[in-house]
């Protein structure tokens, strides 16, 4: 076992997948009231990618696989971006064989391996009592298998799409949200200035949540999400029909990176490669329907074509310093994971349900999908969100039913 001092015990935190605003904050928060409660704090660097890599010898340098953390090293952090652990794509459950860590390729040289052994191994090694992982559906369905497996992890929800089971909101959803609204409002000069149609991808693979906010709040006339497929000839229709009304003579679409039209069989990639929980990179379906868009103007336009001003906002909406929601929210969160601690409680996922704080079995997380409820929240006659109905509803409006 890695030399450490005598303690209550050892905590370890991670953050996996994409970065967000407000996994900083949330490191803070876990490790200064660790450490004053009395336990030892190691992030674990890359997400799972650190957990696979370190080499069970007290000799040997592992600092690119974790790191004893103190309040002067997080204090430094925690009002800016990302996560200064860094993170990865790593499934410890599914490594391909060339990415398997050299020191164990003798062991596991399939096509795809199981390292859990190792990550269990290695949890030992660094004396580790509580894991505590931050990220979203994928990043935290490995830690469900490593509660499954006997380990005590408690799991923080992050992820911009905001579509963790479970829980209202993950963190980074304000701040994408935030910037998008931002943005739009940046390239809304260049539509009105030209008279032109704004078509803006945004990110949202299985989920809409991060298309149908900033167009509930106004910065788009409608929005296409992955949950429904649309008319691409209903959609142009709207947005002329939105264009003429303007004075500014200009209209706006959200773009969902995971939606589809009618007629197209499956998403839109930008390559055939996987990551380790099995998807593709998406991006492009916006330039498809703003391509769409600018043929079939002249139908709903009295022949004239429209012209699209086309823009992926991608990383953009997910860099910088967070917003006062992903500040506050991942300080909650990371004290409520040492609340139960302190209580002996694991296997919980922390969350903001209803408006208030709690924590649900941690299993939700793979138990279920979270998705816009279609019925409830989007007009598929109009290609936007309903604007009824508010009374009681959670601060961001649509959850997990």
């Amino acid at each position: 076992m890695a030399n450490v001092q005598k303690s209550k015990g050892v905590i370890a935190i991670l953050t996996g997948g994409g970065d967000v605003p407000g996994l900083n904050p949330a490191i803070r928060a876990v490790t200064i009231r660790a450490l004053r409660e009395g336990y030892r704090v190691v992030g674990i660097r890359r997400g799972w990618a650190g957990m696979i890599e370190i080499i069970r010898d007290k000799e040997a340098d592992n600092s690119h696989c974790y790191e004893w953390l103190t309040e002067e090293r997080v204090n430094r952090s925690f009002r800016t971006g990302g996560t200064f652990l860094h993170t990865s794509r790593t499934n410890p459950s599914k490594v391909a064989k060339d990415r398997v860590p050299k020191h164990l390729q003798e062991k596991y040289n399939k096509d795809i391996n199981d390292l859990t052994p190792e990550v269990i191994k290695n949890l030992d090694f660094l004396g580790i009592d509580y894991l505590i992982p931050i990220g979203g559906d994928d990043t935290l369905s490995y830690g469900v298998r490593l509660y499954q497996e006997g380990e005590k992890v408690i799991a923080i929800p992050k992820t911009m799409d905001n579509d963790v089971p479970g829980t209202d909101y993950c963190i980074g959803f304000s701040t994408c949200i935030t910037r998008t609204i931002a943005m739009t409002d940046i390239l809304r000069t260049s539509a009105g200035s030209h008279e032109r149609i704004l078509v803006m991808e945004v990110f949202g693979r299985y989920a809409g949540f991060t298309a149908m906010l900033p167009t509930m709040a106004g910065v788009a006339n409608r929005c296409v999400i992955p949950e429904h497929k649309f008319d691409i000839e209903l959609l142009t229709q709207l947005l002329v029909e939105d264009r003429l009304k303007n004075p500014s003579r200009y209209s706006s679409v959200m773009i969902s990176e995971g939606a589809m039209f009618k007629g197209m069989d499956k998403m839109v990639f930008e390559g055939t490669e996987l990551d380790a929980f099995g998807h593709a990179k998406l991006g492009g379906i916006g330039d498809i329907i703003s391509q769409k868009i600018k043929e079939l103007s002249p139908k709903f336009n009295k022949g004239k074509t429209v012209n699209t001003i086309n823009q992926k906002l991608g990383y953009l909406v997910r860099g910088g310093e967070p917003d006062a929601i992903d500040s506050i929210v991942p300080m909650a969160f990371g004290n409520l994971a040492l609340d139960l601690i302190l209580k002996g409680v694991h296997g919980r996922l922390i969350v903001l349900k209803n408006g208030r704080y709690d924590n649900m079995p941690i299993d939700v997380v793979t138990s279920q999908k979270k998705v816009v409820n279609v019925d409830k929240h989007y007009n598929i006659e109009r290609l936007r969100p309903y604007y009824q109905k508010f009374e009681m509803l959670p601060l961001f409006i649509m959850t997990s039913e």
